[in-house]
């Protein structure tokens, strides 16, 4: 799955990466979470577009967003048969930039976030798809889910599924949605190649979406990581109980 992620590219070199029109300013994020504003990058007949989006899939056709459950991800192997996202993937793919992103290892002492991101450094783009839900004052909430596909290799030691990812060359091809079908774009939907991506163990810090800042991405040596370990389970005291009015002793 992909439940965070980063982004921390100047914003000329993600205009300059993803060929969109907009000149978008936004600061560096070490900790993007759902329900959040995310960049989305989609296209029209003319042109590819910047927009902010809400990380959280909403179909047109719900009626109160408090009865439908959360939907920050979509399975590649059902997105096409999921009434949800049928339309989507055939008419409303984008691409959302990241630097990075967050998956949890399970291990003898809870699970344990990694950063993983590309060997050279630079930004990627994630496999999305969108939909604006109307509501019924006439509302309009541009929302959107990242793809994700079964881990392959390595990384599937840390976790069995990774976001899909789409390789700069095909970019048009991922966003060209003018056909109204996922034909064109069958094999991207197949997997990922992960050799061009690398991991390391980060802080539990990241687990808490109010937490920001560049120390979360920071790779934790082995003696942090027993540190913050024996921190998470170290027993926790129960509270004082406050004095009863009246007595003494």
């Amino acid at each position: 799955m992909c439940g965070r992620f980063i982004v921390i590219s100047a914003p000329e070199s993600m205009r300059e990466l993803f060929g969109y029109v907009e000149e978008a300013e936004f600061p560096p994020r070490y900790n993007i979470a759902p329900t959040q504003p995310i960049a989305v990058i989609h296209k029209d007949a003319r042109a590819r577009h910047f927009s902010l989006m809400r990380w959280g899939f909403l179909p047109s056709w719900v009626r109160d967003p408090r009865d439908f459950p959360l939907l920050i991800n979509a399975r590649v192997e059902t997105v096409e048969e999921k009434p949800a996202f049928r339309n989507a993937i055939r008419r409303r793919r984008a691409l959302v930039p990241a630097d990075g992103y967050y998956e949890w290892q399970a291990t003898g002492r809870g699970k344990r976030p990694h950063l993983i991101r590309r060997r050279d450094g630079q930004p990627f783009g994630l496999a999305a798809i969108f939909e604006t839900w109307m509501g019924p004052n006439g509302e309009e909430v541009d929302t959107a889910a990242i793809l994700t596909a079964a881990a392959t290799g390595d990384i599937a030691e840390l976790h069995d599924r990774v976001p899909l990812t789409i390789a700069v060359a095909d970019f048009s091809r991922w966003l060209d949605c003018t056909a109204d079908s996922v034909e064109a774009v069958a094999e991207l939907l197949a997997g990922s190649a992960m050799e061009a991506f690398t991991w390391h163990p980060v802080s539990r810090r990241v687990n808490h979406a109010g937490n920001e800042g560049a120390q979360l991405a920071l790779a934790l040596t082995p003696e942090e990581i027993e540190a913050e370990d024996a921190e998470a389970v170290k027993p926790k005291r129960p509270p004082k109980k406050s004095a009863v009015p009246g007595q003494q002793g």
